[in-house]
């Protein structure tokens, strides 16, 4: 089976439309099937205080400034629509709130997905499944109930979706990784179960995910981990990315199970070291 690979752009794009092509194109050329972003209502997702505090950034004194610095509007989401059709990749969003389903529901996209801080949203998750579109479900800072209770709801409503394990910290520790959770949540809620991963560089963790069966793998990427931005030290460079999907496709290859052989091309071995083992005893 193929890994369903995404390039998580998220907000690692700076609100710079030029970098989203670079990370799209790069993310296409490395082979990914889809690249992901995040979309706000600010005013929804944060309360007034919040978004009236300081902060410095590249936009403003504002959490205000800084949130509206990161949010493309329509005409941004036509041009990385075009950009990406171009480039034969799939993109798509984890919609924040009930404005931004509204919002990407005005693109024909194939996916969505649910941000783990959402998980625990009935009503949200209400509105997600009914859109009908195939839905990769985050499953970081939750509960089991809080996961049987969120498949109940796409279950219900007829919503194909695929649980992707997570661990909610950016980084985390590679001990902290918990992959055995890929299976376990699989047989448990009987459905595909992918990985989104947030460790601490290194591609080790999210192979071995592969390895132990994730149907999809999610990491973001970035142009340079030492930009500005809160995800960009827990996210891949493009080579990064690039020798990530490479292994899972030789990894793909590598798990493909056979009945236990005598393959042809061990038989010239076996002819050469068996030659004489019936004078060893």
């Amino acid at each position: 089976m193929k890994t369903f690979i995404i390039g998580e752009i998220g907000i690692n794009h700076n609100g710079d439309l030029n970098i989203v092509k670079k990370l799209i194109k790069k993310a296409a050329i490395s082979g990914a099937d889809a690249v992901k972003f995040q979309k706000r209502d600010i005013d929804l997702v944060y309360s007034a205080k919040e978004l009236d505090a300081h902060r410095e950034s590249p936009w403003g004194k504002t959490n205000r400034d800084q949130k509206l610095g990161l949010e493309f509007k329509y005409d941004d989401y036509k041009i990385i629509d075009e950009f990406c059709k171009e480039n034969k990749i799939e993109w798509f969003a984890s919609p924040w709130d009930s404005r931004s389903i509204e919002f990407l529901n005005q693109f024909a996209l194939k996916y969505t997905k649910v941000p783990s801080a959402l998980i625990v949203n009935q009503k949200y998750l209400e509105a997600i499944a009914k859109n009908q579109q195939y839905t990769f479900i985050s499953t970081g800072m939750c509960t089991l109930n809080d996961i049987e209770n969120c498949v109940k709801i796409f279950k219900k409503n007829n919503c194909n979706f695929e649980l992707m394990h997570c661990i909610s910290a950016y980084p985390f520790d590679d001990e902290k990784a918990n992959l055995k959770m890929i299976n376990f949540l699989s047989k448990k809620f009987d459905c595909k179960v992918g990985y989104s991963g947030h460790e601490k560089g290194g591609l080790a963790i999210s192979i071995a995910a592969v390895a132990l069966g994730a149907t999809s793998l999610e990491r973001h990427i970035t142009l340079d981990r030492t930009m500005y931005g809160s995800d960009q030290s827990a996210s891949l460079t493009m080579e990064a990315f690039r020798d990530l999907i490479a292994s899972t496709r030789k990894i793909e290859k590598a798990l493909v199970f056979e009945n236990k052989t005598l393959l042809e091309i061990e038989k010239p071995v076996a002819e050469k070291l068996r030659k004489n083992i019936s004078n060893i005893i």
